[in-house]
């Protein structure tokens, strides 16, 4: 697996001849030279086929072999290999799931521009990046919020996924069992998942319940004493009745969304107790939306080559530092939450230090020339000293002295 960590400034204009997800910034992990594509939480994803294929492992041989001999030759192979297909079909439903973009937004290289607000004092403007923006599609007005990280404007139903770092459409939630968020193009295969494996678990415990009860009636005895006779039997049916609650309430919990047509993040922020659900349908269409249309294709080339044009350039975050936020790189829905930001410094007059104003007026022509300079200082080695960027608001000394120039 390739595990990829966001590149460091001394790599800004290196990613020339790099693919896509060897410079990628999310937390994802890359496998196959970036045909799979995991979250950070990938390792779990082993757990979670051996829940699987261990009890499947352990039913073929002390169950299913000796119901073979119970059955004519046909059903008897037939327990067997109904088992195993089911489960090969299962693991696939799960890396459908797991490795494949679930509708990842690609970033931007630096921020939109700015809106002119006028000052207080009616002799100032002050760029501004409102938070919240209206949009109105197929004649409904949403509300979508500026991302942070992403430096984009998500769309309706999008959120960013804190764990994998990455704006997501149609933002289901993340799920730790499969290491991946479920969204827009993976949620079609999470539910076949999580239905299957239901009823993978109906189909082992009914067939132990059959051996038991072909052990009582060969032998003539109680069904307490038939059961003492294959304590395998007895752990798979205590296993899967266990697990057939948890994945089968969340196929019944998953029905449920489908046939309203929200997501989990939706219903978890009760987003349409108060107000109708723009994106209902009815119950045949939802399905029809789920199940029967089109998954839209992949936003990302990860194995595309990086084009030199490409290469990250500094952010405004890094230029100014005005139109991003200090807590950088963590899951931006704390801005949805109600927690202060940048936003809420700006409109209340908390920017009273003049290095914050400043960092408002850089020019995207000053950019390049700040881009330059440190590309120059770093191949020379002769850059001062640079402290981390992780939640920093100091100027950087490109911009001390681009300021320094400009008064």
């Amino acid at each position: 697996m390739y595990a990829v960590t966001p590149p460091q400034r001394s790599d800004l204009g290196s990613n020339y001849g790099l693919r896509v997800y060897q410079t990628w910034k999310g937390s994802n992990i890359f496998c196959l030279q970036g045909r799979f594509k995991f979250g950070p939480d990938a390792r779990s994803l082993g757990l979670t086929i051996s829940l699987i294929v261990v009890p499947v492992i352990v039913f073929c041989i002390f169950v299913a072999s000796k119901l073979m001999d119970d059955f004519s030759d046909t059903w008897g192979v037939s327990i067997v290999t109904v088992a195993v297909v089911f489960t090969i079909y299962d693991i696939i439903l799960l890396m459908l799931t797991s490795g494949r973009d679930p509708g990842i937004i690609p970033r931007n290289s630096h921020p939109p521009e700015p809106e002119v607000i006028d000052g207080n004092s009616g002799t100032s403007q002050t760029p501004r990046l409102p938070r919240v923006k209206e949009v109105e599609v197929n004649g409904n007005i949403f509300k979508v919020k500026y991302c942070d990280t992403c430096m984009l404007y998500r769309p309706p139903r999008c959120s960013h996924c804190s764990i994998c770092n990455n704006c997501v459409e149609r933002f289901d939630h993340h799920c730790p069992w499969v290491g991946q968020c479920i969204a827009q193009r993976n949620y079609r295969f999470f539910f076949m998942f999580v239905f299957s494996t239901t009823l993978l678990c109906v189909y082992v415990l009914a067939f132990c319940c059959v051996y038991i009860r072909k052990i009582k009636e060969s032998e003539d005895i109680t069904i307490w004493k038939a059961m003492l006779k294959t304590p395998a039997s007895i752990a798979l049916i205590i296993y899967t009745f266990i697990c057939m609650w948890f994945v089968g309430g969340l196929t019944g919990f998953h029905l449920y969304l489908i046939s309203t047509n929200q997501t989990t993040y939706e219903n978890f922020r009760y987003s349409y107790d108060r107000r109708s659900n723009p994106h209902n349908k009815g119950v045949v269409d939802n399905f029809k939306e789920i199940f029967c249309s089109a998954i839209p294709p992949s936003k990302n080339s990860f194995r595309a080559m990086v084009p030199r044009e490409a290469a990250p350039m500094p952010s405004r975050s890094a230029v100014g530092g005005g139109f991003m936020s200090p807590n950088m790189g963590r899951g931006n829905d704390e801005i949805e939450m109600g927690r202060k930001g940048v936003w809420a410094m700006a409109e209340h007059g908390d920017d009273k230090n003049g290095s914050n104003n400043e960092r408002f007026h850089v020019n995207d022509d000053e950019l390049g020339d700040i881009r330059t300079t440190t590309d120059d200082d770093e191949q020379s080695g002769s850059r001062p000293n640079i402290h981390p960027r992780h939640s920093s608001w100091e100027m950087s000394p490109e911009v001390m002295a681009l300021a320094s120039r400009r008064t």
